[in-house]
């Protein structure tokens, strides 16, 4: 969306992470939280993202390499943060969209929506929300006889009666730029943290007769902000479930997920079995009808076609594997390419890194590798080629196609010959 920018607020200290990381780069499923934050705004179609920073704003800088990246001088509020951006910003008339970098469970279908309303309201802001039965500790959403919005008011604000109402604040909004920095200007630090909150721009732009609207999400989930590492592990465990669930809406068998770790981003074909304490990483793709696991990790970098089996304590990484091929017990494969109908022994091993880069390993098409074979980087076995129990292959001892090769180091026994094709 060309005519909305997003800022995301991602200055705070983080003190009950009781950590040097700042907040929102700690790490869920596979990349910092603030990554998944940003994926979501993407998702949503906003790709001119400006983020707050403060605390750590080093780090922050070099984990966000292509956002724009401002410092908060002094940590006074939020609503001190989205006024870091004005400068930055100019005369910019359009639409933002205001998210928090430690909300990492925020959908990227919801912020769409939320801009969606936003513009087709004409309204001045659009906050998103959702009920919760227990809602200690948010913000809550305070409606007029009418259902109008007229403020959001902080917990530690709240009142006797403020404080039964369900319907909290998840953090995320969509201003008309214009109204919302005329609306910052009469937002004063008149509360028992001394600083500018954002969420009292509703209450100035409801006295200012400005129409603010409410989006709720009946996904609670997105309400979750990561403020400890318990929240931490409760936002991991449920964007697996997520991930899991989708793939197995899509064909994928997973026999028991909650043993399971699957990152985002995966692509796992119909039909594939994921057996119990199997990690697949981030940049994996799995064709259909194969079977994964128990006790794999596929790193990333990892492309399975069709029929490929992977089985117990199999570590693959940057390996692609062709179709039908058996990967089955004890195994690493690094910086591999390996054909179809290849049968990989028990305890195979790529010796990838020759102690300053990693090398290379391709493996030709039904080739068979006896149990505990090494393969020393770079090399290549050739097609229908085998190895011995226990063989070494040593680095740039290419094994012709159908040879058998034995021993350590390897020799070659002989060579298959080829058979002729009757005419």
């Amino acid at each position: 969306m060309k005519d909305t920018i997003a800022i995301v607020l991602a200055a705070g200290r983080g003190t009950r992470m009781n950590s040097r990381t700042p907040k929102v780069l700690h790490d869920i499923l596979g990349k910092p939280m603030i990554h998944h934050v940003l994926d979501s705004v993407r998702q949503a179609g906003v790709n001119d993202i400006v983020v707050i920073a403060g605390h750590g704003s080093a780090l922050l800088k070099r984990s966000l390499p292509d956002a724009r990246v401002l410092v908060q001088k002094e940590l006074l509020g939020s609503g001190d943060a989205v006024n870091t951006a004005r400068k930055a910003l100019g005369r910019y008339t359009g639409d933002l969209l205001v998210v928090c970098g430690d909300t990492p469970l925020l959908r990227g279908d919801t912020l769409r929506e939320l801009i969606r309303t936003r513009k087709s309201s004409g309204a001045s802001a659009v906050v998103l929300t959702t009920d919760l039965k227990d809602p200690t500790g948010y913000g809550r959403i305070v409606r007029d006889e009418n259902g109008a919005v007229i403020k959001i008011i902080e917990e530690l604000e709240a009142g006797l009666y403020e404080k039964v109402i369900e319907e909290i604040n998840v953090g995320s909004y969509c201003f008309r730029a214009e109204d919302l920095f005329d609306a910052l200007t009469g937002v004063k630090p008149d509360n028992d943290k001394k600083e500018y909150f954002l969420t009292d721009v509703i209450a100035v732009m409801n006295r200012k007769k400005k129409t603010v609207k409410a989006l709720k999400t009946d996904d609670t989930d997105e309400a979750i902000g990561v403020n400890t590492k318990n929240d931490l592990a409760e936002a991991t465990r449920i964007m697996k479930g997520r991930v899991m669930s989708e793939l197995m809406l899509g064909g994928v068998t997973i026999y028991d997920p909650s043993s399971t770790t699957i990152y985002p981003g995966v692509r796992i074909g119909a039909d594939t079995v994921i057996y119990p304490n199997t990690i697949i990483e981030s940049d994996v793709e799995i064709g259909k009808n194969a079977s994964i696991g128990p006790f794999a990790r596929l790193r990333p970098g990892v492309r399975l076609e069709d029929n490929v089996e992977v089985g117990n304590f199999v570590e693959l990484v940057r390996t692609e594997i062709g179709e039908g091929t058996k990967v089955k017990h004890h195994t690493y494969l690094g910086d591999a390419k390996v054909g179809k109908n290849v049968n990989i022994g028990a305890g195979t091993i790529t010796a990838n890194f020759d102690g300053s880069k990693k090398q290379r390993t391709v493996i030709g098409d039904g080739a068979f590798l006896g149990i505990g074979t090494r393969l020393i980087a770079p090399v290549r076995i050739g097609s229908h080629a085998v190895t011995g129990a226990g063989s070494v292959v040593p680095k740039n001892r290419d094994v012709p196609s159908g040879a058998t090769v034995v021993g350590v180091p390897a020799r070659i026994l002989g060579i298959a010959k080829k058979k002729r094709v009757r005419r």
